[in-house]
């Protein structure tokens, strides 16, 4: 009964968002390109379930590139009105279309200079006659039983919102690097922001051989550097090969005497390698691809000659996985 329950109500909110998905017309088109045209900011109102979807959308357009808040008509009637400015887009959100604070903050709206998106269950109402443009989430019905308790009706409207949100983002070209500017803190930030060049050894930390050199000074390098890898490079510099901790024990269960040989013997080549300008969280999707623990990186002034290392550790230290 209760799994049955569940399900219906997921069906049924499903059922409205397809519908919903079905009426998008040019009307929705029309409030995209009013708020792109917008010199001010895009004010969103409303009130009980329907001001805590509004301070969502609010939210979720505020960190995808439209400047955005959300304003309580409620508070709005007691002088937070004064928070619109001309130029503002207002997006009002009410399924009945006649909530009564919000029907008395329209006059001043307009009084203001504001233009006014109307998202409305009701496409007949006082909201929906008020507006500039009007956006019908109206549902079938809703999810609770008693028909009583905002359930589809909500998730329309949020569904609108977002839909509105990422249109506007893709008119905007909001890229990834945009996104990270917003969204410094936690590890999200941290796979946006940090860069490999913030995180690699570089200078004298990089563990760096020549491809002559024995193998007893090569095991000295990858001890000394405490990255289980060192980099073997030619006479000009250029990184040819690494030597891994992992390539030293295949060779003394092979039997190789490893001490009398030279790196450059030791070494496997085409080592993977990085940009110093990737964002790390590339590097650390580089190493779960290929397996390995390391990644030697390069920039564009310095040829094929590396620039630093990137260890697994460094990212993991840095929350990046």
């Amino acid at each position: 009964m209760i799994i049955e329950e569940a399900r219906r109500v997921i069906r049924v909110e499903a059922e409205a968002l397809q519908a919903l998905a079905d009426r998008i017309d040019g009307d929705f088109e029309t409030a995209v390109n009013l708020i792109l045209a917008s010199k001010g900011r895009v004010v969103v109102t409303g009130m009980g379930k329907s001001g805590l979807i509004g301070l969502k959308i609010a939210s979720t357009m505020a960190s995808t590139g439209t400047p955005a808040f959300f304003l309580h008509p409620a508070e709005g009637i007691h002088g937070d009105l004064g928070m619109i400015m001309k130029g503002d887009v207002v997006i009002a959100l009410s399924n009945s279309g006649e909530t009564e604070e919000l029907i008395r903050i329209l006059p001043v709206i307009k009084r203001l200079g504001a233009s006014l998106v109307a998202m409305t269950g009701n496409p007949a109402s006082t909201l929906a006659r008020s507006g500039d443009v009007v956006l019908d989430i109206s549902v079938k019905e809703e999810a609770c039983p008693l028909g009583l308790a905002p359930t589809a009706s909500t998730t329309a409207t949020l569904a609108m919102g977002d839909a509105l949100a990422v249109a506007l983002l893709q008119k905007r070209g909001f890229s990834a690097e945009d996104f990270a500017l917003f969204h410094p803190g936690g590890s999200l930030g941290k796979k946006l922001l940090l860069t490999v060049n913030d995180l690699m050894h570089a200078g004298d930390a990089i563990p760096l051989v020549a491809e002559n050199t024995l193998m007893r000074e090569a095991l000295f390098e990858i001890t000394a550097k405490k990255l289980g890898i060192t980099g073997v490079v030619d006479a000009t510099g250029r990184l040819i090969g690494v030597i891994t901790d992992g390539d030293l024990r295949r060779a003394l269960e092979k039997g190789i005497d490893i001490m009398n040989q030279s790196a450059g013997v030791m070494m496997s080549g085409n080592p993977k390698r990085i940009k110093s300008s990737e964002l790390a969280a590339r590097a650390l999707q580089q190493m779960e691809q290929y397996s390995i623990t390391s990644l030697f990186v390069f920039d564009d002034t310095h040829g094929e000659a590396p620039v630093g290392v990137v260890h697994l550790h460094d990212l993991l230290k840095a929350g990046i996985a």
